[in-house]
C-alpha cells in the first residue's frame, strides 16, 4: 500500500495511543500533546495537515484583514485538517460559522493550539475541532494569519504540510507523510496484540504476565 488515501483511510480506525506507540518507532518520539483536546469527546480527525502559523498581539494589534480565517479555509481541500500553530493565544480563531463553511467544502476538522468559539454550533454541524482553549473573545485585531502551508511547530511537536492527524478523545497525534506506511504496519500489528491482550486477560492471566509478553500494551 503506497497511495497516502489509502493509508490514511486504513489509519482512521486505529487508536490514538496505539499510534503513538508506533510513532516511538520510527523516531517520532514527540508526536502528541497534552494540551490540545477535544471540544467533544465524540469528536475523531483524521485527515492531511494544512499547517498555518498566527502572530499574535493585544486588541488592536492587527487589522481585521489580517485576521484571514477565509483564506484558511480557501487553502484547504476536501479531506485536510486545518492544523494551527497560535501560540496558545486566548483568543478565538475560529468558531460556527467557519466551521459550517468548511464542513461544506469537505475540510475533515481543525486543530489549534489556541482557542475557539461557538461551541454549540460547531456541534450541530458536526465539525470536528480540537483546541486548548474554548472562550468567546474575539481574535479580530488580535491575531494575523501569517502563513499557509508552511513547516509549523503545534505545541512543539513539528508539522509539515501533507503530515497525517489523528485525534481521537485520547488527543491528537502527528504522523509525518514519509514514516505513514511504516506507523500503519507496526500500529496494525500494536492493535493484533492489544485484541490478544485483552482476550487473555479475559480467560484470567494476570496482568503482570500479559505485560511481560506484549511490549506495547
Amino acid at each position: 500500500m503506497t497511495d497516502l488515501g489509502e493509508i490514511i483511510e486504513a489509519l482512521k480506525d486505529i487508536p490514538t495511543a496505539t499510534l503513538a506507540n508506533a510513532l516511538d518507532d520510527v523516531g517520532k518520539f514527540v508526536n502528541s500533546s497534552v494540551s490540545i483536546r477535544p471540544i467533544d469527546s465524540s469528536m475523531r480527525v483524521v485527515g492531511r495537515a494544512l499547517t498555518v502559523e498566527v502572530e499574535v498581539g493585544e486588541a488592536g494589534t492587527f487589522s481585521s484583514h489580517e485576521f484571514r480565517v477565509g483564506a484558511m479555509i480557501d487553502r484547504a481541500e476536501k479531506g485536510d485538517v486545518i492544523v494551527v500553530a497560535a501560540k496558545g493565544a486566548k483568543a478565538s480563531i475560529w468558531g460556527g460559522m467557519a466551521s459550517l463553511a468548511a464542513s461544506i467544502k469537505g475540510v475533515s476538522g481543525l486543530v489549534v493550539d489556541g482557542s475557539v468559539r461557538d461551541v454549540d454550533e460547531i456541534n450541530a454541524c458536526g465539525f470536528n475541532v480540537f483546541s486548548r482553549y474554548v472562550i468567546p473573545t474575539t481574535g479580530r485585531t488580535r491575531l494575523h494569519v501569517k502563513s499557509i502551508g508552511s513547516p509549523i511547530s503545534l505545541d512543539g511537536i513539528a508539522v509539515d504540510r501533507g503530515d497525517i492527524i489523528i485525534g481521537d478523545s485520547t488527543g491528537l497525534v502527528v504522523i509525518p507523510h514519509a514514516k505513514a506506511f511504516t506507523v500503519l504496519e507496526k500500529a496494525t500489528l500494536y492493535q493484533k496484540d492489544d485484541r490478544q491482550a485483552t482476550a487473555e486477560i479475559r480467560r484470567g492471566i494476570s496482568f503482570t504476565e500479559v505485560m511481560k509478553h506484549f511490549k506495547r500494551i
